[in-house]
């Protein structure tokens, strides 16, 4: 089915020279008349004047339907139509057609082709009060029947067809090819030329470690169920990574043995040699990508790979950073070991002491009372005390045989009774300095008491004491058991060819690298193409 074509508008002026053809503009299909009615087609180069609009007062005299079938004389473009319909709009006018809206402009008195410009860029020769002349419509005649093709003017636009269509494949397959070039080629080829000829040798160490608790026999199974397994010393082996990729392992291995320097020798390429005048931070990039530490939870096994430009630079630099970690580790339980051995050190210390000054305090009383043992004094004291009363009365005894005598001894009486009474001056003395003491010292049962409480702080001091050691021998074992050791597993040895650059699987990486990036920004392009275009 064929288009339909626009109508085309020819602007003349008075005088009939013709101005340039304006832009063809699509006109809005407009219901036919009728033959009667339908202006006869001007002839080519004859000049087309279209019919006059009405006067005012003719119009008034017209009814509505009349008017409008006037207008439609004058074969108003679409564009001037759909102008007076935005016009009447404009001035609150609510028309039922475009038509109609031209209709009740002009009954308002409005010019409805005011803002047109159009009409502003032609103006008339004539300054009068004049009818304007509006551009009328160039009709064209219908389209042709369509042609029916024969069988080989058909084969004829078919191969055309194919070859324009292969035409355009080539010139899209030899713009791909350009942007594959430009692109992922180029940049590879780049990169590979790198690598291959440009790129400094450089000669990784490698070495495998292994963070280990020391075992304590005496612990059994209060040691718990992770003990001897990697999940016991996880943080201590995630902390030794962490120290060795910080800043401060990478300033303490150029200060004792040149890092920096290392990496700004000449021979090194520019892009992996360090600027002579490099800051820390441009050095932590290059120790970041020389120094690379991983660790395995599942076997508890720390791995490191330092990589330098020289075989025996990357073993110096591998043994500094074991010796760090190693360093590291026993920091981390110095302060712990210290900590549980200070203080059981110093109770014991306190309990030693304590009990010391006890002692002495049994000591000083027993020299000051001049008594070694105050329970066996008092049992001879008693005993001495028992053995008088005993004589004391053996001799009531013989006093009361003497007195039963009619004629009793008078002389043997007398020295009865004296023995008695001496007999009884004795018991009550040797009573007296059991609880009331003789003079400068104190009785018997106070010395006891003293000595009894200076005896029972002692015991009290010793079994501090013994307990103190037996907490400080505890502290001993269980700082034993936190003390880390590094085990080295494999030792650092330098290889004897270089392991940097891998000129193949890099190049390949790039290559991959450049097409994934192609293909992502051609995909994003053609998406972003569809929805405009859409």
């Amino acid at each position: 089915m064929m288009k339909p074509k626009a109508k085309k508008f020819r602007i003349r002026r008075a005088g009939g020279t013709p101005t340039p053809a304006e832009p063809v503009e699509q006109a809005q299909p407009q219901p036919a008349a009728p033959l009667a009615q339908q202006p006869q087609q001007p002839q080519p180069g004859a000049q087309h004047q279209r019919p006059q609009r009405l006067s005012p007062q003719e119009e008034g005299f017209l009814s509505p339907r009349e008017e409008i079938e006037a207008i439609k004389q004058e074969n108003l473009t679409g564009r001037q139509l759909r102008m007076a319909r935005r016009e009447a709009q404009k001035h609150g006018l609510n028309p039922s057609s475009d038509l109609d809206a031209v209709r009740l402009l002009r009954k308002n008195g409005h010019n409805p082709f005011k803002r047109s410009d159009l009409l502003e860029l032609v103006v008339s020769d004539q300054q009068g009060d004049g009818p304007q002349n509006l551009p009328a419509a160039i009709r064209h005649a219908p389209p042709p029947s369509p042609h029916v093709l024969t069988p080989d003017d058909r084969a004829g636009e078919v191969r055309k067809i194919q070859v324009d269509l292969a035409r355009r494949r080539r010139r899209r397959l030899a713009l791909l090819l350009v942007k594959l070039a430009f692109f992922v080629f180029g940049p590879t080829f780049l990169a590979g030329y790198y690598y291959y000829n440009i790129a400094t040798p450089m000669y990784a160490t490698k070495s495998e470690f292994v963070i280990q608790q020391a075992d304590s026999g005496s612990l059994g199974a209060a040691a718990g169920l992770l003990s001897g397994t990697s999940y016991a010393t996880a943080k201590d082996s995630i902390t030794v990574q962490s120290y060795l990729n910080s800043r401060v392992a990478m300033l303490r291995l150029d200060d004792e043995f040149g890092f920096k320097a290392h990496f700004q020798q000449a021979f090194i390429d520019p892009i992996q040699r360090l600027d002579p005048n490099g800051t820390n931070e441009a050095a932590y990039r290059i120790y970041n990508k020389r120094v690379k530490i991983g660790y395995d939870p599942t076997e508890g096994i720390i791995k490191m790979e330092v990589i330098a430009a020289s075989p025996e630079a990357s073993r110096v630099f591998s043994e500094a950073l074991i010796g760090y970690a190693e360093e590291q580790v026993d920091q981390m339980t110095s302060r712990l070991r210290g900590d549980q051995m200070k203080g059981a050190r110093q109770s014991f210390n306190n309990a030693e002491k304590r009990m010391l000054e006890a002692q002495k305090r049994v000591l000083k009383l027993q020299e000051d009372r001049g008594v070694l043992n105050p329970e066996s004094e008092i049992s001879s004291r008693m005993q001495q005390i028992t053995a008088r009363e005993v004589q004391l009365s053996d001799k009531k005894l013989e006093l009361a045989e003497l007195q039963d005598n009619p004629r009793p001894n008078r002389t043997k009486v007398d020295i009865a009774k004296r023995s008695i009474a001496r007999y009884e001056a004795e018991i009550a003395r040797m009573k007296s300095e059991l609880t009331q003491g003789n003079g400068s010292q104190g009785s018997i049962a106070v010395i006891l008491g003293e000595l009894r409480v200076a005896n029972a702080d002692l015991a009290t001091r010793q079994l501090m004491l013994s307990q103190s050691l037996q907490l400080l021998e505890t502290a001993r074992i269980e700082a034993n058991r936190q003390v880390r050791y590094l085990s080295l597993g494999v030792p650092p040895i330098p290889p004897d060819e270089a392991t940097y650059p891998r000129a193949f699987e890099n190049t390949l990486l790039a290559f991959l690298v450049f097409a994934g990036i192609y293909l992502m920004a051609s995909l994003t392009a053609s998406i972003l193409r569809e929805q405009i275009t859409a």
